[in-house]
């Protein structure tokens, strides 16, 4: 059980960073949800419309008209016409909201790639593993 309580301190401590950003910005949480799905979407090459982005969020029709528009408004994010089907709309990330992420999380990131380099390559295969199983586990459960 102690690593489950290692766990929960931990998402608590991210949580609570990632609630920090949002304030400065004038964020909800779940405008900073929206945006680290776009980012992670962009970096595995997946196109997220806005219809993917509430299905992810759990968001209705509304709920995610007003999340677009709000990160829009913002200049956080930009709706674009799919090249490939124009009656689509794809959400992008600007450049101003990785700037300001990387302004926010930048030195963490760099805290936590330095802890990183204290454990060799067998420990963070490990890890690795060991997090994508209670990211899965979590996933299914909230799934349920």
């Amino acid at each position: 059980m102690q690593l489950v309580h290692l766990l929960r301190g931990l998402t608590v401590e991210l949580d609570l960073f990632g609630a920090e950003f949002a304030g400065r910005h004038g964020l909800h949480p779940t405008d900073l949800r929206a945006l680290i799905h776009l980012l992670d979407a962009a970096r595995a090459g997946t196109v997220v419309t806005p219809g993917r982005l509430g299905a992810a969020l759990r968001l209705n029709s509304a709920g995610t008209t007003g999340l677009v528009d709000r990160l829009e408004r913002l200049g956080l994010i930009r709706r674009e016409r799919d090249p490939g089907d124009r009656r689509k709309v794809r959400l992008l990330v600007e450049d101003r909201a990785m700037e300001l992420g990387q302004d926010f999380f930048g030195g963490l990131i760099g805290d936590l790639v330095a802890a990183m380099g204290r454990f060799d390559a067998g420990e963070l295969a490990t890890a690795q593993r060991f997090l994508q199983s209670m990211t899965a586990v979590v996933a299914a459960a909230r799934e349920e």
